[in-house]
């Protein structure tokens, strides 16, 4: 069995401006490197969150020397989330990915959950140091999120320009820009365009992106599609998770040696 992945906290400089955080899981001494894994956590989420750090502990155990952080506003990096969009998210995964490189990290698979996958796939189309995207629990359309805001949720963010809407349990402030940019990005278009092998990760019960979406974005992107049969959207049960990076592991391996 492989020894526990060394952990080490880093910063650089989100899109934005802000000082993002970040935390590089690196494989064990008694571990091979294969390659290197950036995340890109769910919306208004963290990189501590169970979900992401299962997910970076499993690439790492993998061989993958992968970086996890928060976006702006968000976690422990700097910046306000009622200021950030889509677009500073895919900013955000720029940098993160400059910042790999600049440690002599890369090139590098993009992982993303929910839509943190949906934020990877439209990075990949600027970032030549990608090798490949792996979306997991991710909508088609980033309008898709916005089932999470109810109408009047909606009218008062647009009136006053934002608003505090509870997700997950929690209060966070939303902007009005963030409505107004999901409308400007085509997910299922840059799946389409990616030019890169692309892996779709379905969970089976996942009520919060379901089935026709990841659906749509398999097909839209030619991908790769997996399921794991059972699993919330945060892939809460350990069992879930670790059949999730299980199924990650194996469809990289498949695409290092070409099968």
């Amino acid at each position: 069995m492989h020894s526990q992945p060394s952990v080490e906290p880093i910063e650089f400089s989100g899109g934005a401006g802000a000082r993002l955080a970040g935390t590089l899981y690196r494989p064990s001494s008694d571990t091979e490197v294969v390659g290197a894994a950036l995340l890109a956590h769910c919306f208004t989420c963290s990189k501590d969150l169970f979900t992401t750090t299962r997910i970076a502990k499993g690439l790492a155990g993998g061989g993958y020397q992968t970086l996890a952080f928060d976006l702006t506003g968000l976690g422990e990096s700097g910046g306000r989330l009622a200021d950030t969009t889509v677009a500073t998210n895919v900013s955000d995964l720029t940098q993160a990915a400059v910042a790999l490189i600049r440690l002599g990290v890369g090139p590098c698979v993009l992982v993303g959950h929910s839509l943190g996958g949906a934020a990877a796939i439209l990075a990949a189309s600027r970032l030549h140091t990608v090798t490949a995207v792996v979306a997991v629990a991710s909508p088609a359309s980033a309008t898709h999120v916005e089932h999470l805001f109810d109408a009047e949720s909606r009218r008062r963010i647009r009136e006053r320009g934002s608003g505090e809407v509870v997700i997950g349990s929690r209060p966070v402030l939303i902007g009005r820009d963030f409505l107004d940019d999901l409308r400007r990005h085509d997910v299922a278009a840059a799946a389409a365009g990616l030019g890169r092998p692309l892996l779709v990760v379905q969970a089976g019960a996942d009520d919060v992106v379901g089935r026709e979406q990841t659906e749509a974005l398999g097909v839209a992107g030619s991908a790769t599609r997996r399921t794991v049969a059972g699993a919330d959207h945060l892939f809460s049960d350990r069992r879930h998770s670790d059949e999730l990076v299980g199924v990650i592991l194996e469809w990289l391996a498949e695409q290092r040696t070409g099968r």
